[in-house]
């Protein structure tokens, strides 16, 4: 008999795709999701992407009943559902807080009464602030935030106490935590949660951090997602890619079929409970590259980019996986590669419409103070 398996939030652009290779593998998939409307638009209907094999339960982690319904008769959880968004985090406090702790916390006491197998929850690159970094004598540092004048001076590269500019490198899980937003606060939190209380009443547990993640799906009219989304948006409404600092921040971008496949393996190997793992590429691109061979691959290379020189509140210069403990104890190698990945994006974006919010949202930071 197969095993029955919960995705919380597992109608998004992540879960549908998770679903997919979960069910490609012989799973069942259940899905309970809110059908948010900044992310599925008004009306709240099943998404057309979502296999007509998995079974949709409409509603919210924080209502318990509706969680209790869903979780009878499953045999493990991943635990995808929560707001994202560094820079709406910063003035929506509240609604993520609700949606992202209080959340989980309804999930772990129900875990608790009923306990499952394996409970994987989604994590975030973004816990980790700045990545790690090595000064010219070799040294290896954790990056620091930078300061306020730093910053309106323009000078965005992350320097030594010395003055010296500092190189970003690969960011293993063993990097401390740098909480920079509400966002990747409440991300940190979830996965501490997950791994305490899963401890605590032998629920095998996994945290995966995961990366920039890219690929068809994305929600295009949401402007809080991931960058990618957000640049093909404003290239499908012939409108420049907006880019804060100077465009040369170095992100790892890994497409979703790399996530679904960890999430899996994060499911089936016996020794990753308990463990956390970078989910990334291993690769990394500047933020300006990444715009430019998108805007090509759409033929719209003649827009250009809007290179705004602001630093927006909450973000981080460079930070890109190591992606060494994966492999080792997961078995995860990255298969879909950037061109590739980009390609499918391309072809799947042909024929989207997308309304673009994006000045609504830079609107809505500028008008906080939450952009230098």
């Amino acid at each position: 008999m197969s095993k029955k398996i919960l995705i919380t939030g597992g109608a998004g652009f992540i879960g549908s795709h998770l679903a997919d290779e979960l069910l490609h593998h012989g799973y069942e998939v259940r899905v309970l999701d809110s059908l948010s409307p900044q992310v599925h638009g008004e009306g709240g209907r099943r998404p057309d992407y979502l296999d007509p094999e998995v079974e949709l339960r409409v509603g919210r982690v924080e209502d318990a009943n509706v969680l209790n319904a869903a979780l009878e008769g499953v045999d493990a959880v991943y635990h995808l559902a929560a707001k994202v968004g560094v820079g709406q985090s910063m003035y929506q406090i509240s609604d993520y807080t609700r949606a992202n702790n209080e959340a989980t916390a309804v999930l772990l006491e129900a875990l608790v009464q009923n306990p499952v197998e394996r409970l994987v929850v989604a994590s975030s690159m973004s816990i980790y602030g700045e990545g790690l970094y090595r000064d010219p004598t070799g040294t290896l540092r954790p990056g620091q935030a930078r300061g306020l004048k730093q910053l309106k001076a323009r000078e965005w590269e992350l320097r030594s106490p010395t003055g010296d500019t500092l190189q970003p490198i690969p960011t293993p899980e063993t990097k401390e935590p740098a909480l920079s937003s509400i966002y990747a606060l409440s991300k940190f939190d979830q996965e501490r949660m997950c791994l305490l209380v899963g401890k605590a009443y032998n629920i095998p547990t996994v945290a995966l951090r995961f990366f920039n993640v890219y690929g068809p799906r994305q929600a295009l009219s949401n402007p809080y997602t991931g960058v990618l989304a957000i640049f093909a948006s404003r290239l499908l409404n012939d409108l420049p890619p907006a880019i804060f600092e100077d465009g040369a921040q170095q992100r790892d971008f890994v497409n979703v079929r790399d996530i679904a496949q960890g999430c899996r393996l994060a499911l089936e190997v016996p020794g990753a409970a308990d463990q956390v793992f970078n989910i990334g590429s291993g690769q990394h691109f500047t933020v300006c590259e990444v715009a430019d061979r998108l805007s090509r691959l759409l033929d719209k290379e003649h827009i250009g980019a809007d290179i705004t020189q602001r630093y927006r509140v909450g973000d981080i210069r460079h930070c890109f996986a190591d992606i060494s403990r994966a492999r080792s104890v997961l078995g995860y190698a990255p298969k879909v590669s950037f061109e590739e990945g980009l390609e499918e994006l391309a072809g799947w974006l042909d024929g989207q419409i997308t309304i673009n919010r994006g000045d609504e949202a830079h609107h809505e930071l500028a008008s906080r103070g939450l952009t230098v």
